[in-house]
């Protein structure tokens, strides 16, 4: 069957793509079993190494260990996520439509904010808060994961309202609705399900910048593995350091998961169709 857009591969492209699969999929094998005989080698996998996780020494518990871990280090950085996504999407949300302003005049200030935020490391904006306004190591990973991310979002709102056909714009403001109206009716919800990958990829990326914290004092997860290291003693840093890659990448991709699942329920929901009654309306009705 041919696209219109491209043909579709013959047997020898098949082929060959089959081919490369393999020999990326065994070049990958081979890199990842060299990382695994080079540990061995360092007695990573050696058993002592392991037993801060479940018979830590020092007269502590596993329950100590996983509770630091589990309970103060993952709950400071949910905690400042939790604090730092919602001001960064209504933030975003308002420089996205202060963007898409029509006179000049008013959208340059807007670009500029853009622009200056998205420009800036968010460690750079932690420490401006920390030691220019004095802030406690809280509130300065909530202001730069906010003021970075609202700019990230504001373009990627501007850049789904610029995707849809100026056509509707036009047939709303020829029924009658203002600017208002037809952005926050009819552009903007269109706007947000069509770049909703992009937004909870953005809030991932927000929730792992989070760990940008533990540079300037903030006690969340990173923080609280690097403690426990420091305390149990650099023999265990391998294991800590794992068990902490594994929460992360549980968590992104618990939200990444949620992202699918939102898209498809959202796209399911707009693709319903209204069933027509020949005989009176919509649905049926009489």
């Amino acid at each position: 069957m041919t696209s219109v857009l491209y043909d579709s591969p013959g047997p020898v492209t098949r082929r060959r793509a089959l081919l490369g699969s393999v020999l990326g999929g065994l070049v990958v094998l081979a890199l990842v079993g060299l990382a695994v005989w080079y540990a061995a080698g360092r007695g990573v996998f050696e058993g002592d190494r392991w037993d801060v996780l479940y018979a830590p020494p020092k007269n502590q518990t596993a329950a100590d260990v996983w509770t630091s871990m589990l309970v103060r280090g993952l709950g400071a950085t949910l905690r400042a996520a939790a604090f730092a996504a919602p001001l960064a999407l209504v933030l975003g949300l308002l420089l996205a439509l202060w963007r898409t302003a029509r006179r000049p005049w008013i959208r340059w200030p807007a670009i500029g904010i853009i622009e200056l935020f998205r420009g800036l490391p968010v460690l750079l904006m932690m420490f401006f808060a920390l030691l220019g306004f004095g802030w406690e190591a809280f509130t300065a990973v909530v202001f730069g994961l906010t003021v970075y991310n609202m700019a990230i979002i504001a373009e990627i709102l501007r850049a789904g309202l610029a995707s849809l056909p100026k056509g509707q714009a036009e047939a709303a403001y020829a029924v009658g609705l203002t600017r208002g109206q037809t952005l926050f009716t009819i552009l903007l919800p269109q706007a947000v399900r069509t770049m909703l990958p992009s937004l909870i990829s953005q809030l991932v990326v927000l929730l792992k910048d989070s760990s940008l914290g533990f540079i300037v004092g903030y006690a969340e997860l990173l923080k609280s593995i690097q403690n426990n290291a420091q305390f149990f003693g650099n023999k265990y840093f391998i294991a800590l350091f794992v068990v902490g890659a594994g929460i992360y990448l549980v968590v992104n991709i618990s939200l990444s998961r949620l992202a699918v699942w939102i898209q498809r329920r959202t796209t399911r929901t707009a693709a319903t169709p209204i069933l027509v009654d020949p005989n009176g309306g919509a649905g049926g009705t009489p």
